[in-house]
């Protein structure tokens, strides 16, 4: 029996909140310089338009769930860091924003150091991404408005979707990166195992690979991970991903990877989704977080698959043949363009089947 009573909803719920323009960094590392960078504000209010040109549902503000359930996904230490990054690093003097500059390698001692440039290298997976001003503060709402999203699902809905800004897939345990801080989908995801839950199944149809996701749960067994992405080793974030990494001990089997090369089209995608639903429906969840990413589109400029706009309305009716109640989180696109109709129309195939 599942520990929610779900009712079938006539329109889908988009949970937001303007603190996420308080991320709103004006440095990334990129191709060897500095440049504005291709997570920013824009993305989400791209998509709430669209969300609101379109009639979606209703758009409703994040309730605040503190912070046991952001502790219960990421190390204590971690998050005490993320709150004061960007005032440590400033009380020193530095005049730009802060980005790591030394990472502990291979082979080199873990010990998180007491400075604040050298604190950002340990609790960094990439340096591509700022911390600035508001970061924090945008992090935290977007965690709740994850939260939120589970909590309607708990509550009897059938589906909702988290326009959660700054993304958090790319979040581990205990450290940042990929424009991510905290990892929104497994919040999401342990809060309705605390809730009743006893399975949940992550979808993850970003560009590219949920490397924090992974992560986080690689030796569960009550959480299911499927990830659709770039082939890491051809593209961020290159050190996870791989279709050998399927879990391990009470996790073994339940992290499942299809990795894909360039120029993979909609059809070969399509072809992998359809497997990793199939898993799902095996698996036999009582919920369903898809981590959406839509960078996966054929003119996103930081990614290499083909999909086009239409297609994102097929795959969304797809998901919706599993039957489960779902949580859609925000996670990558970056052709802000079109990032609002591609992730609207994922929502509108989804409801519509």
């Amino acid at each position: 029996m599942r520990p929610f009573s779900y009712l079938l909803e006539a329109a889908l719920e988009t949970i937001y909140t303007e603190k996420h323009k308080l991320r709103d960094a004006k440095t990334e590392l990129f191709g060897g310089e500095l440049v504005a960078p291709h997570e920013r504000p824009s993305r989400a209010e791209y998509i709430l338009g669209r969300v609101q040109s379109e009639k979606l549902g209703a758009v409703s503000a994040p309730q605040d769930f503190g912070f046991d359930p952001i502790h219960a996904n990421h190390n204590n230490d971690f998050v005490s860091f993320l709150q004061t990054a960007y005032r440590d690093w400033k009380a020193e003097g530095f005049k730009g924003e802060a980005i790591p500059t030394a990472l502990p390698a291979r082979r080199m001692a873990q010990k998180c150091p007491t400075f604040i440039e050298g604190k950002l290298g340990y609790y960094a997976n990439a340096i591509e991404t700022s911390i600035s001003d508001g970061t924090w503060e945008a992090a935290y709402a977007s965690a709740q408005v994850a939260l939120t999203g589970a909590k309607r699902i708990q509550d009897g809905a059938n589906s909702v979707f988290s326009l959660c800004r700054p993304p958090g897939h790319h979040a581990t345990y205990d450290m940042f990166g990929g424009f991510c801080f905290l990892n929104n989908a497994a919040i999401a995801a342990q809060s309705f195992l605390d809730n009743g839950a006893k399975r949940v199944a992550i979808v993850d149809v970003d560009f590219h690979h949920g490397n924090g996701t992974q992560d986080i749960f690689y030796d569960r067994d009550d959480v299911l991970f499927v990830s659709l992405h770039g082939d890491p080793m051809d593209t961020f974030p290159y050190f996870l991903g791989h279709a050998d990494e399927t879990g391990k001990g009470a996790g073994a089997g339940l992290n499942i990877n299809y990795p894909m090369p360039p120029k993979t089209p909609f059809s070969t995608w399509r072809d992998a989704l359809t497997e990793g639903l199939n898993k799902v429906r095996d698996f036999k969840p009582d919920a369903l977080v898809i981590s959406l990413g839509v960078d996966t589109f054929e003119n996103d400029p930081i990614s290499f698959f083909k999909l086009k706009s239409k297609d994102f309305i097929a795959y969304g009716a797809d998901i919706a043949q599993l039957g489960l109640p779902t949580q859609f989180v925000m996670e990558g696109g970056y052709d802000v363009e079109e990032i609002g109709v591609n992730t609207v129309n994922v929502l509108q195939g989804f409801e519509g089947a």
